[in-house]
């Protein structure tokens, strides 16, 4: 090859690379974290009531809200959500990226409140609400927002004569969860969803009367590339990363949350609203 065939060539291959780059750096920051995604699934079980036969529960995580994510983009979300029209809603923690510093705290309270779920709405902490100084400041947040905050606990959700029951265990990495104060008095053959924000837990949880494990906290590894997965995952997310898992007689779902942190850059994981439709098996 000639000289000057060689500089063409190689100056054709690296203006190409450089638009390659700055289109896959465009996309993953500015387009794929806010193509939001609703996942429907089917969720079959012998223990679910018929009463709660076609009930959906919506499940949401990972907000992280003040880090590239804003009150407007949340209130669409907000939006989509009361759409669906889910009769339970389930957060799986980490409200705010850095709590102590985030400025409109009332305004996300006021937004969370217009959700819309008459069986009820349920949160647990993650560990960023529990970080900067957030343990209070999220408690009243959803709290004020009318969910029910369940730290190492568990309620019960009725339709007539018939009940499941939802429990909620605090964040493992600063919180302080305790899995026999949760299930403490636990009504046996009871349909029970368990919110547990990092989802490596359920190798614990599997032990325990649990049904359903409802996680986020792995963000989905917000970057994957094809044929070799996510790239980076937090620390006890780094064996369930995204979508549905069996660990003995539990289900595991890991959410990939809606926002991001770290980096502001979403591949291959883009966000999700997830929506389960119970169904009362034979």
């Amino acid at each position: 090859m000639k000289r000057r065939d060689f500089l063409q060539t190689f100056f054709s291959l690296f203006v190409k690379g450089a638009l390659l780059s700055t289109a896959g750096y465009m996309y993953a920051k500015y387009i794929e974290p806010r193509q939001l995604t609703v996942r429907r699934y089917e969720l079959v079980h012998p223990l679910i009531p018929k009463s709660f036969d076609g009930c959906r529960l919506l499940q949401f995580s990972d907000v992280h809200l003040g880090y590239h994510y804003t009150v407007d983009h949340f209130q669409r979300v907000v939006k989509r959500m009361n759409d669906l029209d889910p009769h339970l809603i389930c957060f799986t923690g980490d409200l705010l990226d850095e709590p102590n510093k985030y400025e409109h705290v009332d305004a996300i309270a006021s937004l969370l409140a217009t959700l819309h779920a008459p069986l009820g709405k349920y949160c647990i902490y993650g560990n960023h609400d529990h970080g900067g100084y957030g343990t209070n400041i999220y408690k009243e947040m959803m709290e004020n927002a009318g969910f029910r905050l369940l730290v190492n606990e568990w309620v019960r959700v009725r339709q007539g004569n018939e009940q499941i029951v939802i429990a909620g265990l605090d964040d493992f990495m600063l919180g302080q969860p305790n899995f026999a104060k949760t299930v403490k008095q636990l009504p046996k053959e009871t349909y029970t969803i368990a919110l547990i924000h990092e989802p490596d837990l359920v190798t614990q949880a599997s032990v325990y009367p649990f049904h359903l494990q409802l996680s986020g906290h792995s963000h989905g590894g917000q970057i994957q590339l094809p044929w070799i997965g996510p790239l980076v995952t937090p620390p006890l997310a780094k064996q369930y990363v995204e979508g549905f898992y069996d660990v003995q007689q539990l289900t595991l779902y890991v959410n990939r949350g809606l926002g991001t942190t770290r980096m502001p850059f979403r591949f291959l994981t883009p966000p999700e609203l997830t929506l389960f439709t119970l169904k009362a098996g034979l």
